[in-house]
């Protein structure tokens, strides 16, 4: 596999337009923090580490409105790809939906949304939207 966190974003889109209630996903780091941070924005509603193979998996409740059954994710977009990684500097960190989606940024202070980048006043790799 070439690019494990497009697979992961792949996997939780996929289960969102089935509208399952969990979905499974091989673990890593990356996407264990990935994880941890939806779940702190709001996106998915809980989330479970299993250590128990070797490489572990991560099971994650996701999130939907109960009167329409809508998902609290609409789009989950790639934007740093294996073949053109997308760095920004504090400066020029994005704005989903102008403040209502979140980036999600790989940085030195650890994987985190793109405003408490704008907080730390530091850049990074984009990994991905969420809105």
């Amino acid at each position: 596999m070439t690019d494990p966190i497009a697979d992961y974003l792949t996997r939780v889109r996929n289960a969102i337009k089935a509208k399952h209630r969990i979905v499974e996903i091989p673990a890593s780091n990356l996407k264990k923090e990935i994880t941890k941070v939806l779940h702190d924005k709001g996106y998915i509603q809980n989330y479970k580490f299993d250590d128990s193979s070797v490489q572990g998996t991560i099971k994650i409740a996701l999130k939907y409105n109960p009167q329409d059954k809508q998902s609290a994710i609409v789009k989950l977009e790639r934007i740093s790809k294996p073949g053109l990684r997308k760095y920004v500097n504090a400066e020029e960190l994005p704005r989903v939906l102008n403040g209502l989606g979140i980036a999600i940024l790989s940085t030195s202070k650890g994987v985190i949304t793109d405003k408490e980048a704008r907080q730390y006043n530091v850049g990074g790799e984009v990994l991905c939207y969420v809105y």
